[in-house]
This record gives structure tokens, C-alpha cells and sequence, in this order.
């Protein structure tokens, strides 16, 4: 089945006694037992809720693997997947990636002997070089990366990763399983800020984890039934409701960012342009090789670094606001915003610099997005 119908039937009549179409949100912490030592399968929504139970399962599909899991955020779905490794471990992880994921590993699990280095992933060689023998139990790659577009090639990651007897897990947020799907290129756990793209809408938070095993699915079903950081009944509603439009959504926002990508390019204020789509990025054609689009984020640096506020701040079809992913265009100054917890020095050296800003793209008219930038920018 083509993934576009996958995605319009999410959560289609999965409630076999009403025949609804609409997947019912079951809003209840406890469920009744017919007997002693019976059970309907359902006996606590910590463990599994009928209606989250739906959202994991088209997540599972759409991403190809042996089981999904929704969590309450993107960082609890990380949290849950890092809490798989134990004290002594390490982990090698890209060196451009979210701050939240930096200050998660440096200041919260860093404390609890699970330790990390930072390394390019477009480069095996660095990657091999930060592996550590008999101590690295994973890499965990960000492709592209948030916010400087780098794009690892999977396949050759993933075997350099198994080559070592290390598990692989990629985080898919920019991409989703509608463009990307790592699992079946061999990566052991697709993760995803579902707040963003999946959801689609800027209205609920979430995190998933697909795992491609059914070793890997028991480890993280232990953890979050364990730990509880489960998404709600509604939320998975809503989150069920927004991947029904995620091909329509993502084929508008491809397009829209592929016209502001080459606009900017041309503008004689800015300085680079970080879009996968242009064929003069370092990753496109291995972007094109194992995705079926470039996706909807970009950055951007302008000459003159004080330009970066007067922009903000005379936007006005573009949102100035952290997240990314919704229907809505939205602007964000990494440095002050999701990269502040990396320190300085190392913003500095992986380029996250004072000129920098990244634009998620949403699904307005092209013509309205590109004159709102021209004017905040003249």
C-alpha cells in the first residue's frame, strides 16, 4: 500500500464494535476486567490506551518497523531510548545537532555515567575515530542536521555502525517517514520530535520511537511503560487526525521551501543558503538517493549580522517562534533560541553563528512568503 493511503487511513475504523471512522478518543486511566485473571488487553494507559495504541501502530507502518511509541514530548521519546543504555556507556553522536539533545546528554545523563562524543557524521572517518572500543554502545545521527542541513549518508553510517557491533539510531524529524524512512536502510530506532511535521499543526507536543526489532521494541516498551512518560488520549487523537494531511502538507512546504531557497540565493543581502534542494549543497545527491524529497527546513546567514534583528522583528506572514513543522512559516535565531544550551565555543566551531537563522516553511502562498521576506529585508 502506497504510503499517501497509509497516511489517510491513520487510525481508520479502528473500533471494531461501533464501526466509527474517527478513532474515539478513550479518555479513561483504568479499564474493567470481565474476571479474574481475564483481560480484555487493556488494563492500564500507561501500559496501552486504545487510542494511542492506534497512532503507534501507522506509525510502526509508516516507518517500516516492529513497533512505534508515542511519548508526551520529543524529548521524552529521546530521554526513553538513552535510558536503553546503562552507566559506562557511550554514545557517538552528531556534532550539529539540537541544543535540547546537547543539554540532555551533557547535563542529565552525562551525571549518570553515560557519556558522549560529538563527532561529523558526513564524515566516517571522524565518526570511526570517536568511536571507543568495548565502550561505544551507539551512534545517534541527525540527518539532516538541525539547524545547518548536513546530510549523513545512511547506508554508509548504518554499516560502519553494525561493523562495529554498535546500534544506529537516526533521528527523522526534518524528514518523516513520508520522505526518509532509516529503518529500512538498516538503522535500529527512527526517533521523532512528532510536535513538528507528524502533528503538523503547532498544537500538541509528542515524541515517537519506531524500532526495526522486536529485541529493540522490548527495550523501549519496558522503559516507557516503566517510566510513564506516555502520550495522552487526546493528543494521540490529534496527532492521528494531523498525519492524515502530512503528503499534502509536506509536498506544499517542498516546494515552497525550494522557491525561497533559490530567492535567497539570489539575494545580494544574504550570505549562504543551507537547503538540501539546491544542487549545489554537499548532500544533495546523497539526500536524493536515499529520500524521496529535501524537506521543508532551511537556514540561512545575511551579511551584516545586524540585519538578523531588524528581520525578526518586521516579519509578519513568517512567525518569529521556536518549533518547526506546523502549516505556518516560522523563523528562528539559533543562537538565542533552540541552540543556547551549546556553549559558545562549540556554536562557534560547527558554524551555528551570530548570522544565522532557519526557516521551517510552512504551506502559504509562495508569492505572500517571499514578499514578506523582500520587505523585512529591504
Amino acid at each position: 500500500m502506497k504510503i499517501e493511503t497509509v497516511l489517510a487511513h491513520a487510525g481508520l475504523c479502528t473500533d471494531a464494535p461501533t464501526g466509527a471512522v474517527s478513532t474515539p478518543i478513550y479518555q479513561t486511566a483504568t479499564f474493567r476486567h470481565p474476571a479474574l485473571g481475564v483481560s480484555t488487553g487493556y488494563d492500564y494507559s500507561r501500559s496501552v490506551n486504545p487510542t494511542r495504541q492506534a497512532l503507534e501502530q501507522v506509525l510502526a507502518e509508516l516507518e517500516r518497523g516492529d513497533r512505534g511509541f508515542a511519548f508526551a514530548s520529543g524529548m521524552a521519546a529521546l530521554t526513553a531510548v538513552l535510558m536503553a543504555f546503562s552507566a559506562g556507556d557511550h554514545i557517538v553522536v552528531s556534532d550539529d545537532l539540537y541544543g535540547g539533545t546537547y543539554r540532555l546528554l551533557e547535563r542529565n545523563f552525562k551525571p549518570f555515567g553515560i557519556a558522549a562524543s560529538y563527532a561529523d557524521a558526513t564524515a566516517l572517518e571522524a565518526l570511526e575515530r570517536a568511536v571507543q572500543p568495548g565502550r561505544t554502545k551507539a551512534l545517534l545521527i541527525e540527518t539532516p542536521t538541525n539547524p545547518l542541513m548536513k546530510v549523513t549518508d545512511l547506508e554508509r553510517v548504518i554499516a560502519l555502525g553494525h561493523g562495529l557491533g554498535l546500534a544506529v539510531i537516526v533521528d527523522n524529524t526534518f524528514m518523516t517517514p513520508y520522505l526518509q524512512r532509516p529503518l529500512e536502510l538498516g538503522a535500529d530506532l527512527a526517533v521523532h520530535s512528532g510536535t513538528k511535521f507528524l502533528s503538523g499543526h503547532n498544537d500538541l507536543l509528542s515524541g515517537i520511537v519506531v524500532a526495526r526489532t522486536p529485541e529493540w521494541s522490548e527495550r523501549i516498551r519496558f522503559v516507557q511503560n516503566s517510566t510513564g512518560a506516555v502520550l495522552g488520549p487526546q493528543d494521540s487523537w490529534l496527532m492521528l487526525r494531523g498525519l492524515k494531511t502530512l503528503a499534502l502538507r509536506l509536498e506544499r512546504q517542498q516546494a515552497n521551501a525550494a522557491g525561497i531557497a533559490r530567492w535567497l540565493a539570489a539575494h545580494p543581502a544574504v550570505g549562504r543558503v543551507l537547503y538540501p534542494g539546491l544542487p549545489d549543497h554537499p548532500g544533495h545527491a546523497i539526500l536524493a538517493r536515499q529520500a524521496s524529497g529535501f524537506g521543508a527546513m532551511l537556514s540561512f546567514t545575511v551579511k551584516d549580522p545586524a540585519q538578523v534583528e531588524r528581520l525578526i522583528n518586521r516579519v509578519r506572514v513568517i512567525t518569529f517562534a521556536e518549533s518547526l513543522g506546523g502549516v505556518e512559516s516560522l523563523i528562528t535565531y539559533p543562537v538565542r533560541q533552540t541552540h543556547a544550551d551549546i556553549p559558545a565555543e562549540v556554536r562557534e566551531r560547527i558554524g551555528v553563528t551570530d548570522d544565522l537563522l532557519r526557516l521551517s516553511v510552512g504551506i502559504e502562498a509562495l508569492e505572500d512568503l517571499i514578499a514578506d521576506l523582500e520587505q523585512a529585508m529591504q
